[in-house]
């Protein structure tokens, strides 16, 4: 099957650019729309970032504003997080995992990002052996849809805990506030 086989490939070879390989300059809105579709593999316009969406990321706090309508790396390595994250979660909880790590500098985020990333498309490609007939398509359909239900069951109780878990701090720092009468 050529088309899985393309697909392997690009699962096992096609990666987002490092951190260092992101572009030096920082690019207006327009580049930024035209460079992410390198970022991911992608099929299908209906997966293309718009200049509304990065807005919108802006407003709900999930990207940094621009800085004179100009975009950097720390930019580009969010909006790649978001658009593979938003496939699979609501993009809130997509951005909500990055502010679990607010600590860390985007760089690092981004190279824990790229390193899971990796795993992923490696593990789903081996699943994609070259040996598949066009019999075999709907119990591989069925057996990747059950292994995404499964871990989609798993992501999501994982992102209730992290949602306790950042309701718990909040009011422990109002607590806190209100202690020492802020």
């Amino acid at each position: 099957m050529e088309e899985l086989k393309e697909l392997k490939l690009r699962m096992e070879t096609q990666r987002p650019a490092s951190w260092d390989g992101l572009p030096d300059l920082s690019l207006y809105m327009d580049q930024v729309i035209g460079y992410m579709p390198r970022q991911l593999i992608q099929y299908g316009e209906e997966e293309r970032l718009t200049s509304a969406m990065v807005n919108n990321y802006i407003k709900d706090g999930l990207l940094p504003r621009a800085e004179g309508k100009r975009y950097g790396k720390t930019h580009l390595a969010y909006l790649t997080a978001i658009c593979a994250l938003k496939q699979v979660l609501p993009v809130k909880e997509a951005g909500m995992l990055a502010g679990e790590h607010a600590g860390e500098g985007a760089d690092q985020l981004y190279g824990r990002f790229c390193a899971q990333l990796d795993r992923a498309l490696k593990t789903t490609a081996q699943r994609l052996d070259g040996d598949l007939e066009r019999e075999d398509l709907p119990q591989l359909a069925l057996e990747l849809a059950l292994r995404s239900y499964a871990e989609k069951l798993a992501c999501q109780r994982v992102m209730d805990l992290l949602r306790q878990d950042r309701a718990e701090t909040a009011v422990k720092k109002s607590k806190k506030e209100r202690k020492e009468g802020k």
